[in-house]
């Protein structure tokens, strides 16, 4: 017989026990909704996931049928529930367009990005340039530089040429012999040289340490003297110029006299064919030659100084 009582009048118990009796014939007609006949699953849920009460658990469904529930049977599920049908193609194929977009966006940025850094660099590389055009002495051609290629190179000359150039290119010229001013030794205090300095810069006379180029002034002429040296062969005696700042001292001996240059300008990398940075100068200057970069060797590094009266 059917209770008829008012809700107020049941105890906390008994509403406890309704409550759950409904939510469980309610799950019970959602997998009645689902089943279809012929499809038979092992187990039909009888309460949901309110596991407090003892008898709210999974049962088979001969149990379930011994309980005068019946037989529940469960339909294999809609794929295109699942998103499995046509319309789930249609996503996997929106999906990856969208993949793509966003990887060849991604690359973009990336291009810019190297494209910037790589235009920041040149207008540094411009900007130092111009700075050390200004601070370094104005050169003056002269008839005195007969080289085309800058002294130092890595390779050894042909039979009578220099690095790089054809057999008899360049004129033979007999040394000199050394005079009373001539620069005999090179200290760098900032990079730790001490090197001594012969006349000549050709491939033989760089074996022995500093060569100074022929026709170049002498230190403390009016003039530019250039010191040429290997970097990373015969003593690497050039190895570290590179690291030579602006306020470092370069002093140059002719006997026991010592001359001394300040840097002013940072080291520059030049073609090896820019000979200009040998011409004669208006100002006592001495100029640093070697190879750049280490053991590839295919620009040349610059250090100017300027004597220090």
């Amino acid at each position: 017989m059917r209770d008829r009582r008012y809700v107020e009048n049941l105890s906390t118990e008994e509403l406890e026990e309704v409550l759950l009796i409904r939510r469980r014939d309610e799950r019970l007609a959602r997998v009645r909704r689902l089943g279809t006949p012929g499809r038979l699953d092992k187990s039909v849920i009888v309460a949901d996931a309110d596991q407090t009460d003892p008898s709210l658990q999974y049962r088979p469904a001969s149990a379930a049928a011994a309980d005068g529930w019946g037989s529940v049977q469960i339909a294999e599920p809609d794929p295109r529930a699942n998103g499995h049908g046509a319309g789930n193609g249609t996503r996997l194929w929106r999906d990856r367009i969208l993949l793509g977009i966003e990887s060849l966006a991604l690359v973009g940025l990336i291009a810019v990005i190297f494209s910037l850094v790589i235009s920041v660099r040149n207008l540094n590389r411009e900007w130092r340039d111009e700075r050390v055009a200004q601070a370094s002495p104005v050169p003056t051609a002269t008839a005195l530089i007969r080289a085309s290629i800058l002294p130092g190179g890595h390779q050894p000359p042909t039979e009578s040429g220099g690095e790089g150039q054809p057999l008899g290119s360049v004129p033979l010229l007999a040394l000199p012999t050394p005079g009373p001013r001539a620069p005999t030794r090179l200290v760098i205090p900032s990079i730790n040289v001490d090197v001594t300095v012969v006349e000549g810069d050709d491939w033989e006379q760089l074996k022995k340490g500093g060569g100074h180029h022929v026709g170049s002034a002498n230190p403390g002429e009016r003039g530019n003297v250039v010191i040429s040296g290997h970097n990373d062969i015969y003593g690497e005696i050039f190895r570290y110029l590179e690291k030579v700042k602006p306020g470092n001292e370069v002093i140059l001996y002719a006997g026991d006299q010592a001359y001394r240059y300040i840097v002013r300008a940072p080291p520059r990398i030049v073609e090896p064919d820019d000979v200009s940075v040998m011409y004669p100068t208006s100002k006592a200057t001495v100029t640093l030659l070697t190879c750049h970069p280490y053991m590839v060797d295919t620009h040349r590094l610059v250090v100017i100084g300027e004597l220090e009266r």
